[in-house]
């Protein structure tokens, strides 16, 4: 009598791994999701006869145990253990084909797979099995019904995420690629880096929590440094990276943290980490987003004299956009109402319980104002719902005094946005995260929110509340949309002119009346360079102007900034920056007083890029990217940067310096080898400008 013993196994990779949407993954072993089926050949010495004894063995972690729930031990006689199920499909010969369905809620990780016949126990090379979140499986806390938006949430490899200011919004091209090869090595040596219990990895909430904490360096050695120093030699400027594959690659090679980070880049890699771990993810940037460090929903912003703001008294500030993640999940441990979207954010912020962590917050908590709710709430609800307080400082006898200019209420957490479904378009999402201003909703959730937050007084930030000096004239809240002031005052500001480096900058701030009277208006205003961040980087340029206005009228006020007065500064900075325009205008009669800023971007040349529209799997092809200089200056120390996921990797071509009216022009051989819809991602880089994106998409056949 022979004892049974297995020869082999076969994996059935080609056609697990299409049943489970794992087909992308560039790894040897198998990738599958939990709480679906997945078959398995096994091939034994002899055929399988009633009394043999058969048992697959799956074990997690260093070392699996049954008691502990980390040791599964599958029986096809005995079908259920731990909610992972078994069957024998078929016997032949010396084959049979097995069906394994994990626990839909099963720890997501690494399991190694061994076959015990008897005494014997054979154990296969690439036995092990990576086993991931599902959202196509209903039982899944991840589920999510629709096809357009999996495809888009979990597979799509490349999207965008959007930069700039609410003035102007841009698109900045991100490759994810979560089916990279050593990404999901990464994401796993990640789960193991971050201590959670085997109970915690059954649950999306505490894994995306732990993942938010490790793609930041701070307290755990993970993923990215953050740096907003304006200074990079020692590392990659955060403006330089185009996707998250050399991040996590490098990352996963060193075990030491990449430098450097800022918000947009530590989204991009947790979208790759959360899609790569099979959880639907997407990127949301914030414009005008409050980071409120004390937590009483105001942003105090303090002006000179000049009108210029000043950054060295306020602790928060107001980030000019912030991007974080929205994660999909049922939230298990919470009240009923408040799964789909939670907000989960890995930018260094503030800490919470000890750690540099956010989220998931349930979005439709900040909607409602539930801001009691775990994780962070009161956090972001901050962030998309402070008012803005606007100081004006004087120096009266020597000491500082502060007046107040008023208050705005709907100027933070604008624009909320995402990439659209299945479409290369911004998608706004701002009702998810609050109701429209002013309705009866809003206000009940704020009424919900302050009963948690209790804002303070307002008293000015600094240590010189004692100096507080009352304002004649009304206080109350001005709203840009519907001005309370006597005489109708309203204030624009727009640029006449394109806003191209090399250039003037040439601006107009607009102001209106629309009551009956003569009113007389001091107008301040500023132009400054500031940094996404709020901070101030270079004072441009002031105007003060006294103008007459009557009745309903308006007047545009030129604001033109020279050349040499920004250019030098421009160049000597590593980070990418707006232009700050702030006004400030009185009326003499009435004592109304009005703020208004807004944020420009300057204007660049683009990229092109030429190739055919379609090529066929592993046939080179040719793609060239060209660019005219057709600024007014010279653009000194180019770097071109190129990267298209499953054709080739990422790729720096210097260019050194390219004069006004020069054209550009670099080629790289191309070899496809994954098909379907690919992109290629291009970003030009300079001293002066720092960062010209562009992207386009082949069909390989």
């Amino acid at each position: 009598e022979t004892g049974l013993k297995v020869t082999g196994i076969d994996f059935l990779k080609s056609q697990n791994t299409r049943q489970h949407h794992t087909d992308g993954y560039n790894i040897k072993n198998l990738v599958v999701r939990r709480g679906q089926l997945f078959q398995l050949q096994v091939n034994l010495n002899r055929e399988l006869r009633a009394g043999d004894k058969l048992s697959l063995r799956f074990g997690i972690g260093e070392n699996p145990l049954k008691n502990k729930g980390s040791l599964m031990s599958l029986k096809p006689e005995r079908e259920d253990f731990n909610g992972w199920k078994i069957s024998l499909v078929k016997k032949g010969g010396k084959e049979c084909l097995l069906s394994v369905t994990s626990a839909p809620n099963a720890p997501v990780g690494k399991y190694n797979l061994h076959v015990k016949t008897g005494a014997d126990v054979y154990k296969p090379e690439d036995g092990v099995i990576y086993l991931l979140f599902n959202p196509w499986c209903e039982d899944d806390v991840v589920y999510m019904a629709s096809e357009a938006q999996k495809k888009e949430y979990v597979l799509n490899d490349t999207g965008y995420i959007y930069v700039g200011s609410a003035h102007s919004i841009y698109d900045r091209p991100w490759n994810f690629g979560q089916f990279e090869e050593f990404i999901l090595d990464a994401c796993m040596y990640l789960l193991d880096k971050s201590k959670l219990s085997l109970t915690d990895r059954r649950d999306p909430a505490n894994v995306s929590r732990a993942m938010s904490a490790l793609v930041n360096s701070n307290d755990d050695s993970g993923v990215l440094m953050g740096s907003w120093s304006g200074n990079y030699t020692n590392g990659t400027s955060p403006m330089d990276w185009i996707g998250s594959v050399t991040i996590l690659q490098k990352y996963y090679k060193t075990k030491k943290p990449v430098r450097y980070g800022q918000c947009w880049v530590f989204a991009g890699v947790l979208n790759t980490v959360m899609r790569c771990l099979g959880v639907p993810s997407r990127c949301v940037s914030t414009f005008d987003s409050a980071h409120d460090t004390e937590e009483n929903l105001t942003v105090d912003v303090y002006l000179n004299e000049k009108g210029e703001k000043m950054n060295s008294l306020s602790f928060d500030s107001v980030w000019n956009f912030h991007v974080w993640n929205d994660v999909w999940m049922k939230r298990k441990d919470l009240p009923d109402g408040f799964d789909g979207w939670q907000a989960i954010d890995s930018t260094p912020q503030e800490q919470s319980q000890g750690r540099f962590q956010c989220g998931p917050c349930s979005v439709k908590a900040v909607r409602e104002g539930d801001v009691y709710l775990p994780y962070d709430s009161k956090f972001v609800y901050a962030e998309v719902n402070a008012d803005r307080v606007y100081w004006l400082v004087k120096t009266v006898n020597g000491k500082e005094k502060y007046f107040k200019l008023g208050t705005e209420t709907q100027d933070i957490g604008k624009n909320i946005s995402t990439k659209a479904v299945g479409q290369n378009r911004r998608e706004d999402i701002t009702r998810e995260y609050k109701y429209p201003e002013g309705s009866k909703e809003e206000r009940m959730s704020m009424q919900r929110a302050y009963g948690f937050i209790r804002p303070s007084g307002l008293q000015p930030r600094s240590g010189y509340a004692s100096t507080l000096q009352p304002l004649s004239g009304g206080t109350q809240p001005l709203v840009p949309k519907e001005p309370v002031t006597k005489t109708g005052l309203h204030l624009e500001i727009t640029n006449t002119e394109p806003l191209h480096p090399g250039n003037p900058l040439e601006m107009a701030i607009t102001v209106k009346t629309s009551t009956p009277g003569n009113w007389t208006v001091h107008l301040t205003g500023s132009c400054q360079l500031q940094y996404y961040t709020g901070k101030v980087q270079a004072n441009l340029g002031t105007i003060k102007e006294t103008i007459k206005l009557e009745g309903t009228s308006e007047m545009q006020i030129p604001l033109k900034i020279a050349p040499d007065a920004y250019m030098k500064t421009l160049s000597s900075m590593e980070d990418d920056v707006l232009i700050l325009v702030t006004a400030i205008a009185e009326v003499k009669e009435t004592n109304d007083k009005l703020t208004k800023e807004t944020s420009m971007r300057f204007e660049y040349p683009p990229i092109k890029v030429q190739m055919p529209e379609t090529a066929k799997l592993y046939n080179d092809f040719t793609c060239a990217f060209i660019f005219k200089n057709t600024l007014n200056v010279t653009l000194e120390n180019c770097k071109l940067l190129v990267e298209g996921l499953g054709i080739f990797k990422m790729t720096t071509f210097e260019q050194g310096d390219i004069m006004p009216g020069r054209i550009m022009k670099s080629e790289i051989i191309c070899t496809p080898t994954r098909l379907g819809e690919r992109k290629i991602v291009a970003k030009l880089i300079s001293d002066q400008i720092k960062g010209i994106s562009t992207e386009k998409t082949i069909t390989i056949t």
